[in-house]
């Protein structure tokens, strides 16, 4: 996958395509409806994992639980993360569906663009700038959650905090590198809010 010239990323074919005629699990269905419902279409990421109905049916539990109204981690903040990590795994289809629910967020469609330079935009505050340094620590491959890093998260969020935007950014790694290998394309979520 490219990036493309403002900075997003290109559309991939998909590697693996699941025949319109697949019989899902009854669970799996109702997922399906529930989606249709909020986003107005099935997504193609959650087509294949339809096809391992367990592990997608334990996988959206763990994604409810992370997203849930009582968490520590404000709602804006859990999808720049998620934004982020989606970006740094090359994953078109997960900065689409993110970037249009952080939209949905109040997350102010600059603040989104600058995303990739947290660090330095004035757009964010400290606490989102620990929180991303976090989530970058531990997704790239040549990075790590040093002490320092820690340190610095620690002197925003509390020890829940911490545990539950370390659980997310294991989740949004486990999606955006399942749908970045098997090229899941963006669905123009982010086209229809913005």
């Amino acid at each position: 996958m490219k990036r493309a010239a403002n900075g997003g990323l290109q559309k991939a074919a998909p590697r693996v395509v699941t025949p319109s005629n697949h019989a899902y699990s009854w669970y799996v269905r109702l997922i399906f409806a529930l989606q249709r419902r909020k986003y107005g279409a099935e997504l193609e990421s959650a087509r294949l994992w339809g096809r391992m109905p367990l592990a997608f049916l334990v996988l959206t539990l763990f994604y409810r639980v992370l997203d849930r109204a009582g968490s520590p981690i404000e709602p804006a903040l859990r999808s720049l993360v998620q934004v982020r990590i989606s970006q740094i795994n090359w994953c078109a289809f997960c900065v689409d569906l993110n970037g249009a629910v952080a939209l949905e967020r109040a997350v102010a469609p600059e603040k989104l663009a600058a995303l990739e330079h947290h660090e330095t935009s004035p757009l964010y505050s400290e606490r989102e700038r620990a929180a991303l340094a976090f989530a970058e620590a531990l997704t790239a491959p040549a990075r790590r959650v040093d002490d320092a890093c820690f340190a610095r998260l620690r002197a925003h969020f509390g020890e829940q905090a911490v545990l539950e935007l370390a659980a997310l950014g294991a989740f949004q790694n486990l999606s955006s590198k399942f749908n970045a290998a098997l090229g899941v394309p963006a669905q123009g979520f982010c086209a229809r809010t913005g």
